[in-house]
């Protein structure tokens, strides 16, 4: 699996059918073998239907979901209110932060950053109209979009905008909370912006030189109107 395992190698596509009783059945154009899925197992054939063997379904989980806050950090947003963001920001009754105007009333210079993000499931919905929003530190976007099982390019989920793919795709279904962490050093005279990006626990921008050659600068979370939520937001000055 992408952040467990896979070497990043050749991808297995095929076209599937969905049976009457909910089944969905994949077959490669070579006729070797046959996939379906039902009950939350996926059961293999090979092309004399003999059974090859099946796999359960697996629920992955950041290892930093839900990860406190530690001494000295500022909480953003824990859910009791939106004392840390401009006006405008919204929070739903059950203590989650909506889309909308979502900017930091403070700016920030070297820090470390926890965010947990969902994306909502949007099935007819295609491309970039899937659940987008974005996380924007000082002017840099790393992408927030219902990307899970595509190739990662730099306009999904974990790519900074239109500029660099995440090392590995690791965005999960939609529905699923995820996170990002960031380490942040900003500019100096000498040096621009070096940013390290961990999506679900599995490190997509490695110390990577940014473009944008900002001292310091805001938070925001991009608004595209699809009903994103975030929660669990706090920061560590450096």
């Amino acid at each position: 699996m992408p952040g467990d395992g896979w070497d990043l190698g050749e991808r297995a596509k095929s076209e599937a059918t969905k049976a009457d009783d909910g089944s969905v059945t994949f077959k490669k154009d070579d006729g070797v073998a046959t996939a379906t899925i039902n009950g939350g197992k996926l059961h293999i054939k090979g092309d004399d239907d003999k059974a090859l063997g099946t796999l359960d379904r697996i629920e992955r989980k950041s290892p930093t979901l839900g990860m406190k806050p530690p001494k000295g950090a500022i909480k953003l947003f824990d859910g009791s209110s939106l004392e840390h963001w401009k006006p405008g920001a919204r929070k739903t009754e059950e203590g989650l932060l909506m889309e909308g105007v979502n900017s930091a009333r403070n700016d920030f210079k070297n820090f470390t950053l926890h965010i947990e993000f969902r994306l909502p499931y949007m099935p007819k919905a295609r491309g970039q109209g899937r659940g987008n929003s974005g996380m924007y530190l000082l002017g840099t976007e790393t992408q927030m979009l219902d990307s899970f099982g595509l190739s990662g390019e730099s306009n999904e989920c974990g790519g900074l905008y239109k500029w660099k793919r995440p090392d590995v795709n690791m965005c999960y279904p939609p529905l699923r909370w995820q996170t990002y962490d960031v380490e942040f050093q900003s500019t100096t005279k000498d040096n621009p912006p070096v940013m390290t990006v961990k999506h679900n626990g599995i490190v997509i921008h490695d110390k990577v030189q940014l473009r944008k050659r900002n001292s310091q600068g805001n938070i925001h979370l991009q608004n595209h109107s699809n009903p994103v939520r975030y929660r669990n937001i706090w920061i560590v000055e450096n």
